[in-house]
């Protein structure tokens, strides 16, 4: 089960080679910006390609709510770059090889397809002041996370 609503979120540092080499800290947005936490399973699979193309084609509505996206997956942060490239994908992805941060926000996705442990499909909307105020993970890795419910949270908090 996912961390709850009125937590505080679970800061972290994971490397990211998409959009740019860069660390993603989730914390330089606190008291900036509100962030969009979003775990997708692996890279290169029809329903993690469908969500991040669709979020990366809309990323200007999470800007206007003065949200910040952040996508995390268990794959490295080159085969996400190469991922990014092919699909023309701009959501900043960020990589959590050893599952530090999918632990932490407790959405570890057992033994996927038989292949492993993964993230799980999951969402956030995280405040400016670091406080969880959305927290969803779907039934399973092929639903999608209710966009317009972290929209509408996004919303509230402007």
């Amino acid at each position: 089960m996912p961390i709850p609503v009125g937590s505080k979120a679970p800061d972290f540092t994971l490397k990211s080679k998409s959009p740019a080499d860069v660390e993603v800290k989730l914390s330089n947005n606190f008291g900036k910006k509100n962030t969009v936490l979003l775990f997708f399973p692996l890279a290169f699979t029809g329903v993690c390609t469908a969500e991040m193309c669709s979020l990366s084609a809309g990323l200007d509505a999470y800007a206007s709510l003065g949200a910040d996206v952040i996508a995390v997956s268990v794959d490295s942060p080159f085969a996400q770059a190469a991922w990014a490239a092919k699909e023309k994908i701009t959501i900043t992805l960020a990589s959590d090889l050893n599952k530090v941060v999918t632990k932490a926000y407790d959405v570890v996705f057992p033994m996927l397809a038989g292949v492993g442990d993964t993230s799980a499909r999951a969402a956030f909307v995280i405040d400016k002041a670091g406080v969880v105020q959305y927290s969803e993970q779907t039934a399973t890795p092929k639903d999608l996370p209710n966009f317009e419910a972290v929209k509408a949270t996004l919303a509230k908090l402007q």
